[in-house]
């Protein structure tokens, strides 16, 4: 349904400490031989540690890593160097000023891009997308003019508001969860709405 929309990519989400759509991954190995070879397959992944990130991105085959913690064992370049070919996204989740410095510094490490999301990893029960919450988009526009690598803006993104976040920020794209479902689903009312308000922005 997404690709039919026009959608560049798809982001399937692995294990996650809470938010909406995580799903099996044979299921995602399952759907990204599947995607047509012009649509991104991103593997959402909650690990830190670059040795289990490359096991999972071997089980799941796909050719992008989003990932949507802080990495804490090894480096970006380990991952490049372990997986020619696979693009690797850093989630930022904009809490405040400290967000940007926290963007600049990532931005020159090694990977290709980064997404502005809306999460709190400082809670008990991390929250690392699909929050349905919009951040300060000053900030995200900051990081965009700041940075020398494509961003990708999320967190609170629906047909409503999705015009008026690309005018603001100017992002590379742009991703959405929580707006463009209805029951932990897929809902193709809000998905066709969600892409003509995106034509809307041009």
């Amino acid at each position: 349904m997404a690709v039919q929309h026009g959608a560049s990519a798809l982001g399937l989400v692995s294990k996650m400490p809470s938010g909406p759509g995580p799903i099996a991954e044979d299921l995602i190995a399952e759907i990204a031989k599947s995607i047509p070879p012009a649509v991104g397959s991103f593997l959402l992944t909650s690990e830190q540690s670059v040795g289990q990130i490359i096991a999972q991105q071997r089980r799941c085959g796909v050719n992008t890593l989003q990932v949507v913690d802080r990495l804490e064992t090894g480096e970006y370049y380990d991952l490049r160097s372990a997986l020619p070919g696979i693009s690797l996204v850093q989630v930022i989740h904009v809490t405040g000023e400290e967000s940007f410095d926290e963007a600049c510094n990532i931005a020159i490490r090694g990977v290709n891009a980064l997404l502005l999301d809306s999460g709190n990893q400082s809670l008990a029960i991390k929250e690392l997308g699909g929050t349905g919450r919009v951040h300060d988009w000053s900030i995200s526009r900051r990081i965009v003019a700041a940075v020398k690598i494509p961003v990708f803006l999320a967190g609170g993104l629906n047909a409503g508001n999705v015009a008026d976040a690309i005018r603001a920020v100017h992002p590379f794209g742009i991703d959405v969860c929580s707006g463009v479902r209805t029951a932990d689903k897929l809902d193709e009312a809000k998905l066709t709405a969600f892409m003509a308000a995106v034509a809307s922005a041009g």
